[in-house]
């Protein structure tokens, strides 16, 4: 019987051909969601659960993004906002994950308030390695890969050097699906407030993050978010030269989770802000 070659291993994907997919599928869901403006107020959706919501664009952008995934990485696991997940949340996953939110923002998208983005981030055995936002109103495009920086319209982009609370601008987001946050929140916000320059709350975490990997924020809090909210845009806080944790303290998880976000500098002054 002849000698069988040897099998060749296939060698694993760069984070830069990660990011290569992640950007492709953004930008389809992003063409996905610009077609859908202008029919803004004759679009369907319904509650998830008590003021939050979906619609028929968010499931369409995921579609966009997961055919997309499906013919560039097939072998590819997805935790994914809406219908599409093929892991549970809790699941430590080897190989390849992308972690999508195909339209962050959705409350903002349906009322016409341009604040709205798709997000994906990829993880290469539990650790992120590359990330993608796309502002869609802006049509501004953030990414990174782990150890290769983070960019703004291909241009490198750093955290901010301010280290003056009064001079700072912070983002927030509200608790709005668990009641019994709202006071331990408000407590925070107004620690925050009595020493902060400003406090802005827009409604899309992936922006937030976004916002301080780029130095228009320099720091970032929610006391809970989810997985595919905060995936792609810690990577970029980090690559940018900023840090992510939880309100503990401890390195943030692609988790549903606290998150404080903020440049070296400020980050310590915001955690001892909320913590009290």
């Amino acid at each position: 019987m002849p000698e069988q070659p040897p099998t060749q291993t296939e060698a694993p994907l760069s984070n830069a051909r990660l990011l290569e997919v992640a950007l492709e599928a953004a930008q389809t869901a992003a063409a996905a969601i610009h077609d859908a403006e202008p029919h803004v107020h004759s679009i369907v959706w319904r509650e998830k659960g008590a003021t939050d919501f979906v619609s028929e664009v968010d499931v369409s952008a995921e579609r966009c993004i997961l055919d997309v995934i499906r013919l560039r990485v097939p072998d590819a696991a997805v935790l994914a906002e809406e219908s599409a997940s093929t892991i549970a949340p809790k699941r430590q996953q080897t190989g390849i994950v992308f972690v999508i939110d195909p339209l962050d923002g959705t409350t903002n998208f349906l009322h016409g308030y341009p604040e709205y983005a798709v997000s994906i981030g990829v993880l290469r055995d539990g650790v992120l390695a590359a990330g993608v936002i796309i502002d869609v109103p802006l049509n501004e495009i953030f990414t990174a890969t782990a150890g290769g920086g983070a960019f703004r319209n291909g241009e490198r982009m750093r955290v901010s050097t301010v280290d003056n609370p009064h001079h700072a601008l912070f983002g927030t987001g509200f608790p709005f699906t668990r009641r019994e946050e709202i006071a331990p929140y408000l407590a925070q916000l107004e620690r925050v407030m009595a020493s902060a320059g400003g406090v802005r709350r827009a409604g899309a975490a992936a922006l937030d993050l976004a916002s301080v990997a780029c130095g228009r924020f320099e720091g970032f809090w929610e006391i809970r978010l989810s997985p595919w909210d905060i995936a792609a845009g810690m990577l970029l806080v980090r690559e940018a030269g900023g840090r992510v944790t939880t309100l503990e303290g401890d390195e943030c998880p692609v988790a549903k989770t606290s998150v404080v976000a903020a440049s070296s500098v400020m980050h310590p002054w915001l955690l001892d802000a909320l913590t009290g």
